[in-house]
C-alpha cells in the first residue's frame, strides 16, 4: 500500500529530519548502515532505466544491498527507457510508483514540480554531497530542493578516425571552421569530413551551445531559442552541410552515421559514450575521441547522465531502508565498481583519482569532453523543448525553411509549450 502524494513539501521536510534521527550511520563504504533502532527491513521497488548490458551489473549491485540487509527485498524491474518518463509519471499518479527510479537528468524537475519525488536534503541518501560533480549535482535540484542523487554524467563527443586524419594530414580540429577548413585535405583521401546528424534535435545542442546560445533562460524565464545566437546555430548547421564540410540525413540518422563512420566514407562523427563499443567495432585502435569542436563563442555539449530519485508515495516505515539504498547505489565504491565493469563516468570528484579509474579508456575520451558540458535548463518542461527543434532542423536541412525561419517557428513554438512557465 502507497501512501498518498498529497503530502506537502513542508510535511516531508519534518519527515525527513525524523528519519534522519532514525536512520542510520553515514559512512563511507557505500555499504548501507543498520537503522538506529535495529536493522533495516522493508521491500523496495527499483525501476532500472539502463540497457540490456547495463541492467545485468545495476540489478547484481542492486540484489548485493538486499544480501548485506537481510531484512530488505529489492524488487528490480528493468523498464528501459523508452517511454520510462511517462511510465513513471502515470505510476505515480495512481500511487503505484516505484520507490527508487533511475532519472534521466532532464526529468528530475519534470518530476518534482508534479510533487511525486521525496526531497531528500537532510536524509540518509545524501553523502558527501560535495564530492559530487557541480553539473551533476545541478540537474537534482529544484526550487532550491534536492530531489534526486547523481548516478553517472555523460555528454556529446567527436569521434574521429585517427588512420584518416594521419592519412589527410589533418589535426584533431578545435573548432567548427577547422573542420571547413579540412574539405580539400578529406576530398585527397575520398571521405568527407564529418556526419551531422540531422534526425535527433539533440544533436543540435553542440551547435547552440557553440554559438553561445541556449534553448531558455531559466533564471529569466525567457526563450531564446530564436535570438541572435539561436539563428547563428541553425545558420552554422545548414552551412555545415552546404559547404560540403558534412553529410547529413533526417532519417536514419544513427544507422546511416555509424555505417559511414565505419566504412571510412566519414572522417568524424559526434556521439556519446553509448556509441564507444559499435566505434571501436569498426575502428579498433584507429578510434579517437575529443571534444566537439567550437563554434564561434564556445565548446561544449549537451551534459547528459541519470539520477538516483525517490517517489514521495514510500511507505514512511520503509523510507529508512530506501535512503540507505540510494545512499549504497551512489556510493563511491559503487560508482568506481560501475565504472570498472561498464565504463560509465562517474559523478563523484573522488572517484576520479582512483587509478582504475583513471586507467580507464572510457575516462581518458570522455572526461575532457564533460569538463565543458554545457547544462541544459533544469526546467519541468525541458523535454518537451526537443520536438520543436527536430522538426525545424528537418524543415531547414530539406530546404523548406530560412535559418531564421527555423529558429523563429521554434521560438514560437517554445512559448505556446511554455505557455505557463514564462508567466
Amino acid at each position: 500500500m502507497r501512501r498518498s502524494i498529497g503530502t506537502t513539501t513542508a510535511a516531508l521536510a519534518a519527515l525527513t529530519l525524523a528519519v534522519t534521527a532514525c536512520g542510520g550511520g553515514d559512512g563511507g563504504d557505500g555499504g548501507g548502515a543498520a537503522a538506529a533502532d535495529g536493522e533495516l527491513s522493508g521491500t523496495i521497488t527499483y525501476w532500472d532505466t539502463s540497457n540490456e548490458t547495463e541492467a545485468q551489473v545495476f540489478k547484481a549491485i542492486a540484489e548485493e544491498f538486499a544480501t548485506q540487509h537481510p531484512g530488505v527485498t529489492v524488487d528490480y524491474v528493468n523498464i528501459g527507457f523508452d517511454d520510462a518518463q511517462n511510465r513513471f509519471k502515470n505510476a505515480a499518479a495512481a500511487n503505484e510508483a516505484p520507490d527508487v527510479m533511475r532519472t534521466e537528468v532532464a526529468w528530475v524537475a519534470d518530476f518534482a514540480s508534479l510533487g511525486y519525488l521525496w526531497p531528500l536534503d537532510e536524509t540518509p541518501a545524501l553523502e558527501n554531497q560535495e564530492d559530487f560533480l557541480p553539473q551533476a549535482w545541478a540537474s537534482t535540484q529544484y526550487e532550491g530542493a534536492t530531489y534526486a542523487v547523481p548516478q553517472v554524467i555523460d555528454t556529446l563527443a567527436l569521434f574521429y578516425n585517427k588512420q584518416l586524419l594521419a592519412d589527410a594530414g589533418v589535426e584533431v580540429p578545435q573548432t567548427l571552421d577547422d573542420v571547413k577548413a579540412s574539405i580539400p585535405d578529406f576530398e585527397g583521401v575520398g571521405a568527407v569530413p564529418l556526419y551531422m546528424r540531422g534526425d535527433d534535435p539533440y544533436w543540435f545542442l553542440p551547435f547552440l551551445y557553440g554559438e553561445g546560445g541556449d534553448m531558455v533562460d531559466a533564471e529569466e524565464h525567457e526563450v531564446t531559442i530564436d535570438n541572435d545566437a539561436g539563428i547563428a546555430a541553425f545558420t552554422r548547421m545548414q552551412d555545415m552541410v552546404t559547404s560540403g564540410a558534412a553529410i547529413t540525413d533526417t532519417s536514419d540518422g544513427w544507422e546511416n552515421m555509424m555505417s559511414a563512420f565505419s566504412k571510412g566514407d566519414v572522417a568524424m562523427m559526434v556521439n556519446g559514450p553509448w556509441a564507444i563499443n559499435d566505434a571501436v567495432t569498426g575502428l579498433g585502435d584507429n578510434l579517437g575521441v575529443a571534444p566537439v569542436p567550437a563554434g564561434s563563442a564556445a565548446q561544449a555539449a549537451p551534459q547528459g547522465g541519470w539520477n538516483y530519485a525517490v517517489y514521495a508515495g514510500t511507505p514512511e516505515n520503509e523510507s529508512p531502508a530506501v535512503f540507505e539504498f540510494v545512499k549504497y547505489m551512489s556510493s563511491a565504491a559503487t560508482q568506481q565498481r560501475i565504472t570498472e565493469e561498464l565504463s560509465l563516468l562517474p559523478t563523484r570528484t573522488s572517484v576520479y583519482e582512483v587509478p582504475s579509474v583513471q586507467g580507464n579508456e572510457m575516462v581518458q575520451f570522455f572526461k575532457p569532453a564533460v569538463d565543458v558540458a554545457h547544462e541544459r535548463p533544469w526546467i519541468p518542461q525541458a523535454q518537451s523543448l526537443f520536438e520543436p527543434i527536430g522538426d525545424n532542423v528537418e524543415a531547414m536541412l530539406i530546404g523548406s525553411v530560412s535559418p531564421e525561419k527555423a529558429a523563429q517557428q521554434t521560438g514560437d513554438a517554445y512559448r505556446d509549450v511554455l505557455d505557463d512557465w514564462l508567466d
